[in-house]
Order: C-alpha cells, then sequence, then structure tokens
C-alpha cells in the first residue's frame, strides 16, 4: 500500500480542503473557475490535487492583489 496521497479528491474532500460546502465548490466547478473533470457513467466530479494546489496559490495572488488595491470587503458569514 502506498502512502501517496490521492492524485483525485471528490467535491466533499475539496469542500473541507477549504472549509466551503460542497454547494460552493460546485458553483466553482460549473463555472469552470477551479477545473475539474466528471467520470463514469454518473459523471461523478473529480479534482486532481495539483489543480486544487493551483487554485489556491491563484486565489492568494488574487487576495494579494485585491488588498493591494484597497478592494477587500468584510467578511461576512464567518463563524
Amino acid at each position: 500500500m502506498s502512502d501517496k496521497p490521492p492524485r483525485f479528491l471528490s467535491v466533499k474532500q475539496v469542500a473541507d480542503e477549504l472549509a466551503v460546502t460542497p454547494a460552493q465548490v460546485y458553483t466553482l466547478l460549473k463555472s469552470g473557475e477551479m477545473p475539474a473533470i466528471q467520470v463514469g457513467p454518473k459523471r461523478v466530479w473529480r479534482i486532481e490535487r495539483v489543480k486544487l494546489e493551483e487554485y489556491i496559490e491563484q486565489q492568494y495572488a488574487a487576495t494579494r492583489a485585491a488588498v493591494a488595491a484597497g478592494d477587500v470587503a468584510d467578511e461576512e458569514g464567518e463563524d
């Protein structure tokens, strides 16, 4: 058995990683903002771990740019 992390993640796993709801992940997938594939006859979504990491890095860059431009909002709905 390999200790290597899985290449692909489910929507629930990605939601857990990002601390968001699965519905929010589906929105990202359907908009194309987060790259993913659909597999099998049920066409379940799978997100490649490396694509998730790239998405996170892009969000950090976008946030840095927004902060530098003074274009950040107060967070709503945070626990």
